[in-house]
């Protein structure tokens, strides 16, 4: 849906911004979070990734919304929720070394929130059975499927199916359902990305029935991320977990123009020197945006024309213009992330954005690597 509101991201007060600086803009978080329940009808199928925000505020607005389950891929994260009493969390992890220990110190000092955790390895699941079990405790966990991202997970099969039965009869881990990310679906044809998505689907769904048939309860799916939600909403009986909707960004409005979220999260700059006659430099380094992409892929800049960024530093972003350009030295800019997730994770704190005025600030909470476990 294209944005109507041409100035929406306009701040009538930015002398008293500092930059480089993460802003937000909370009214349209909070329409991102209706856009996504209407998506799927339900808040009991939704079950947000936190890793975009990171924020107890951002995490309060999607309770206060009916949202009651969320994910999360810290303990920072899984800490923060516990702290927010979010009645759900899943561990989207394997904890192994001292992040187990850390899992169990949170799970004791957060009992009014349920978590579970992943796992896809028989060595890790018993690992992990025996020391819940040696205090007493039993941790609810889902089958971590790997269907085509390759990066961690157990291929939908025998040896899964068998992992999932033993993990259903012991006493310090309780198998409850499958975890299926198909974050490697990225085709920016919807049909394409469709039809990839419904293949890998297909095997989760074939293991639920074996799982089922061996007199099992039926496992719960969790689904998905943001490329691929506007497809696994749609499936009954399944919970999906899209993380970046919250705040979008430039690479996903991009990617998947069918879903109607809005960018709610922008950094700002400023200019800081002008080179020569068509190159300026902002101050908007490798630690103030995700640098992760390809230099021209990492920020867009609204309300301009002709910026092309040719070199990136610390804290310095050249960008490339026409001779006679307007800037000068103090002049504000607005970026759109291309990856808003890791933006976010370079800011402790972001300042919000309401009526054109910047008052306020949430902070990024779960940024940190730890808060108290």
């Amino acid at each position: 849906m294209p944005e109507t509101n041409t100035d929406w991201y306009r701040i009538d007060n930015k002398g008293e911004l500092d930059s480089p600086a993460l802003v937000i803009y909370p009214d349209r978080v909070s329409q991102n979070i209706a856009t996504a329940l209407g998506m799927i009808g339900s808040p009991g199928r939704l079950r947000p990734h936190i890793k975009t925000s990171k924020s107890p505020d951002a995490a309060r607005l999607m309770l206060e919304a009916g949202i009651t389950k969320f994910k999360c891929a810290t303990i920072a994260e899984a800490e923060m929720l516990g702290m927010c009493q979010a009645p759900d969390v899943l561990f989207a992890y394997q904890p192994v070394g001292p992040k187990l220990e850390r899992f169990i110190c949170v799970i004791r000092k957060y009992p009014l929130t349920k978590f579970s955790c992943l796992t896809d390895h028989p060595a890790a699941a018993a690992h992990i059975e025996s020391v819940f079990a040696a205090r007493g405790l039993c941790v609810d966990v889902y089958l971590d499927l790997n269907i085509g991202q390759n990066r961690t997970g157990i291929a939908p099969g025998p040896q899964a199916r068998d992992l999932y039965q033993w993990a259903c009869s012991r006493q310090g881990i309780r198998a409850v359902g499958l975890h299926a990310y198909d974050g490697h679906i990225r085709d920016q044809d919807f049909s394409a990305r469709k039809l990839k998505c419904d293949q890998g689907f297909a095997a989760v769904q074939q293991l639920q029935q074996e799982i089922v048939k061996l007199g099992h309860k039926e496992p719960v799916i969790v689904a998905g991320g943001s490329p691929t939600y506007s497809i696994h909403c749609k499936r009954e009986r399944i919970e999906c977990s899209p993380g970046t909707f919250i705040y979008w960004d430039k690479g996903y409005s991009d990617l998947c123009p069918e879903q109607a979220f809005v960018p709610a999260a922008l950094v700002v700059t400023r200019v800081i020197s002008l080179p020569d006659a068509t190159k300026i430099c902002l101050d908007l380094g490798h630690k103030s945006i995700a640098a992760e992409n390809e230099l021209h892929r990492r920020v867009f800049f609204l309300g301009t024309q002709g910026l092309k960024p040719i070199s990136q530093s610390e804290e310095h972003l050249v960008v490339e213009t026409q001779p006679g350009h307007p800037y000068r030295p103090g002049d504000f800019l607005y970026g759109l992330p291309m990856h808003i997730c890791p933006t976010v994770a370079l800011y402790e704190r972001a300042t919000l954005v309401c009526n054109h005025l910047a008052a306020g600030e949430w902070k990024n909470t779960a940024r940190d690597r730890k808060i108290g476990c």
